[in-house]
């Protein structure tokens, strides 16, 4: 038997572009000269649909889609994903299913036994688990099909009762199959690898395992579909971040030979790849960066061209911040579609400016110099009544950032903008930002990276020649909201404080265990402080495009009124 691998981009809600793709993966099967066809999990609506779960005619589309699929190529098996109604009224009202499609009609139908419900998932909040398991037989053979998380449930504390595949197993098959929709994150594919290959040394199987590919508003797909032959040898990963094809031979993968001669560290998780390394040699590694930067090329490219928007702009500060989310986003949608603000202040350096002015020119993007005074020294001079003789404060700083906040969604709205947000992470998680001034936004590129990993992806960029200013990298990070004024004077060292970051978010450690790393306990404890007391403005934040294994949003989810460590 011949299996086809179709990994593609799929859009949430948009079942006619779906179908057409899922039949050009079809026509490409056919031409191949495939028996079976694997596509990935809710292949025909798109994953996450979320709360489209709840509607009747959301459901009714997917239906009608699966009857213009099963009738489409009656000459080869067809694996798609789908919701399923359920026709118990005990119960959740849909299945997470894997329709198999053949001869015009819907042979099997296999529903999801393992629903995440943790960091950005929550399948339990649409879906009933399956309660009954059976192998699909197919031209001599026998499938065991599987979507997406039945097949995480290993290692010393799994985190199901019930293991689908233990089941499956009981009947002898000859495959596993895997429809999925596993997100990307800088340890997804060391964490994807040994899973797949535990199976196949645990069930003694080959495993073909298909992954969706594609951003999804916050959430990346990445790709790397896999295939693992019975004896535990990768025999072909899928190309990362963009859409591909395979076909693969059952009978060879099902060959006995020799076992890989070194064998591999199973990982369970991504917080455990990373907890044993220096938090920023791991953050920073340049396979990271590198996986990174194609990850957030995706994101602001399929959300803009999911969304229909064509324009791009951002508040260019002559900052490392703007610089990485400018040159980002010129490379993804293309230097006719990024406009540029530069919003000098007073306590704006000449060489930011000149830093900001010398990036756009390299990019070729068109860019604007507006300075802020006029539209500032008119908001103090309404509130002077108000301020009195009080002295400069953070009132006035803020209200330089909301100043410039006006002056973006100004343009953002007169001509049709998606304003580009460029807080990073290590602000997002301190506070150190300005509501409806630099955290305006419809979506933040950086929000899910530290700082020092924007200095390395700034590097990267830079890698074959100089497109952003070096003077942006050497000089010390600053609001420029204050004479003098250094982002030091605020917060902590960055290469410090990323690390305590990272401790207490990603990895979710206290305040003791993180001390007893060898952090000054009085910093420790003033760093998570600010974490948790700012959790009011990231809940008015805009959308972050997810490339760590704990990203602020849907995916981290904290109560605003709360004591804990405050």
């Amino acid at each position: 038997m011949k299996i086809f691998l179709a990994q593609q981009n799929y859009h949430i809600g948009n079942f006619e572009a779906n179908v057409q793709k899922i039949r050009e993966g079809i026509d490409k099967a056919v031409a191949a000269g495939a028996d079976l066809v694997l596509f990935s999990e809710l292949s025909i609506c798109g994953y996450p649909p979320r709360d489209f779960l709840e509607f009747d005619d959301f459901i009714n589309k997917c239906y009608a889609a699966l009857d213009e699929l099963k009738a489409y190529a009656p000459g080869v098996g067809v694996l798609v994903g789908a919701p399923a109604r359920n026709p118990q009224k005990e119960g959740k009202d849909l299945f997470n299913a894997a329709f198999f499609l053949y001869e015009g009609a819907i042979q099997a139908e296999i529903h999801k036994t393992l629903l995440p419900t943790y960091d950005v998932f929550d399948e339990n909040r649409y879906f009933e688990p399956a309660f009954a398991w059976r192998c699909v037989d197919f031209k001599g053979k026998k499938l065991a099909i599987t979507i997406c998380e039945d097949i995480w449930n290993l290692g010393d504390n799994p985190l199901y009762r019930d293991t689908p595949m233990e089941h499956l197993i009981q009947e002898g098959p000859d495959v596993i199959l895997n429809l999925s929709a596993s997100p990307y994150n800088y340890a997804a594919d060391t964490v994807r690898r040994s899973i797949v290959e535990a199976h196949t040394a645990k069930y003694g199987i080959p495993m073909l395992y298909c992954n969706t590919v594609g951003a999804q508003t916050e959430i990346v797909f990445d790709g790397g579909s896999l295939v693992y032959d019975v004896n535990g040898t990768l025999v072909q990963e899928l190309n990362y971040f963009e859409e591909d094809y395979a076909l693969f031979d059952l009978d060879e993968l099902m060959k006995p030979g020799e076992a890989p001669a070194v064998a591999h560290k199973y990982y369970y998780s991504a917080a455990e790849v990373g907890r044993d390394t220096d938090t920023l040699r791991y953050l920073t590694e340049e396979k990271s960066i590198q996986e990174i930067h194609s990850a957030l090329l995706l994101g602001i490219r399929d959300y803009f061209q999911k969304m229909g928007f064509r324009q791009a702009t951002l508040g260019a500060s002559g900052g490392i911040d703007s610089a990485v989310v400018q040159a980002l986003a010129v490379e993804a949608l293309g230097k006719e579609a990024v406009h540029v603000l530069l919003l000098p202040s007073e306590y704006s350096s000449d060489h930011s400016v000149a830093d900001a002015v010398q990036l756009s020119e390299t990019l070729g993007n068109r860019y604007d110099v507006v300075p802020i005074a006029p539209v500032y020294n008119a908001l103090l001079e309404t509130l002077k009544p108000l301020f009195g003789d009080r002295p400069f404060n953070v009132a006035e700083e803020n209200l330089q950032s909301r100043t410039r906040g006006n002056l973006l969604m100004g343009l953002a709205n007169k001509f049709g903008y998606i304003l580009l947000n460029t807080s990073n992470k290590s602000e997002l998680a301190t506070g150190y930002g300005t509501l409806y001034g630099d955290m305006a936004g419809g979506l933040a590129v950086l929000g899910d990276l530290y700082k020092t990993q924007v200095y390395a992806l700034a590097r990267y960029i830079n890698r074959e020649r100089e497109i952003i200013p070096n003077n942006i990298l050497v000089k010390a990070p600053s609001a420029e909201l204050r004479p003098g004024q250094k982002d030091s004077d605020s917060l902590p060292d960055y290469d410090i404080l990323d690390r305590i970051l990272y401790q207490y978010i990603e990895l979710t450690q206290g305040p003791a265990a993180i001390t007893a790393q060898g952090f000054d306990a009085a910093l420790v404890n003033r760093v998570l402080r600010l974490v948790n007391m700012n959790e009011y403005k990231r809940n008015q934040f805009c959308p972050i495009i997810r490339v760590s294994t704990k990203a602020f949003g849907v995916g981290r989810r904290l109560p605003i009124v709360a004591k804990y460590l405050g």
